[in-house]
């Protein structure tokens, strides 16, 4: 088969590579659907920045699959051959506390702990390699291009959009408008926030913002967003604010934008922010929670709701491209200026 390498100056490399064979508990799939992360333009494309559990090991990229099951290996228990199933990003040891509670993300093994595409080979190639444990039922209602952004991109966003709570009561901020922003408009509008605002400095995201109906109000990002909020919210400023933009200005903006007692989340990877925290946090008795990723029983959840709500994350999909127009699909990622950005195979690329 051929899979896709990142090399770190910002290029990408097709090289052949054999098919695997599963082993005790492993499963292979046909790729259906690999989607880009803004953490893979982050961390990999441009340069090798991360370090331990964001430090790329040269495998084939892509932490975004999706596929079906073509080959089982001896001792799984739950899933068989034609299987549709999305993958869980990282595989745990599956023992340690974080693993049994269902966050391979947090898993402690250094020696167990291996992320796709980062320190496993990933989904852009024909085929995958994927441990049983680490497998997401997706239903028949779901494409596969919905699916692969389930585990990073709308889970990540229901996580989180968990801990600080949604409802009718809430007018919510989205600071940073690309694919995670996107997913955090989408949500929210089926948890029921009353009022959805979004701030961007890329157009063609306020504008998908506003075409998809994922945000009542989409403003340019500049120094007046925080006065621009507070009029739109009656001089209060919003009760939930989430920031995806990992940017300093952004992320100020997303605290001080908030009302007394709000909840602000950060999801956005890297970057800083200063704060003042006596006006900014202490006095207005607001709460800041970040959040990191999903949860294996949460990523469930997510897939049966997303079915109840006839929700689709493959409507955020852009542009798609064969797997010999890689290079193409993360030149254009990194470039911003787009929705989300998959690999696609077989169906999905038709």
């Amino acid at each position: 088969m051929i899979g896709a390498y990142l090399p770190g100056n910002s290029t990408v490399e097709l090289r052949e590579a054999p098919i695997p064979n599963p082993g005790h508990g492993e499963v292979l799939l046909r790729m259906k659907a690999s989607a880009i992360c803004g953490s893979d333009i982050r961390c990999i494309y441009h340069e090798h920045l991360g370090k331990g559990p964001e430090g790329y090991q040269g495998v084939i990229a892509g932490h975004e699959p999706c596929g079906q099951i073509v080959k089982t290996g001896p001792g799984c228990r739950r899933f068989g051959d034609g299987d549709r199933v999305i993958i869980y990003h990282i595989s745990g040891c599956g023992l340690c506390n974080d693993c049994r509670r269902g966050y391979m993300i947090s898993c402690t093994s250094e020696r167990y702990r291996r992320a796709y595409g980062w320190q496993r080979d990933g989904g852009m190639a024909g085929y995958l390699l994927a441990e049983e444990k680490d497998l997401i039922h997706l239903p028949d209602e779901l494409s596969y291009a919905d699916g692969a952004q389930v585990a990073c991109g709308f889970g990540t966003v229901y996580e989180g959009l968990q801990k600080v709570g949604i409802s009718g009561n809430d007018a919510v901020l989205i600071t940073g408008l690309g694919p995670v922003g996107l997913a955090t408009g989408a949500l929210c509008r089926k948890l029921g926030a009353s009022l959805i605002i979004g701030i961007d400095v890329i157009e063609e995201r306020t504008r998908l913002a506003r075409d998809l109906g994922l945000c009542d109000e989409v403003l340019a990002s500049g120094p007046d967003n925080v006065a621009q909020v507070r009029r739109l919210t009656g001089g209060h400023g919003v009760e939930r604010a989430v920031d995806c933009s990992a940017n300093d200005q952004a992320r100020a903006t997303a605290v001080r934008a908030t009302r007394k007692w709000g909840k602000i989340l950060f999801l956005g990877e890297g970057g800083r922010v200063e704060l003042n925290p006596s006006p900014d946090m202490i006095h207005d008795q607001k709460t800041l929670f970040g959040s990191w990723v999903t949860s294996t029983w949460l990523m469930e959840e997510l897939v049966e709701r997303l079915v109840r709500w006839n929700l689709h994350p493959a409507d955020l999909v852009t542009h798609r491209f064969a797997l010999e127009r890689v290079s193409d699909a993360y030149a254009l990622m990194a470039s911003g200026k787009c929705g989300k950005v998959a690999v696609c195979f077989d169906e999905e690329l038709r």
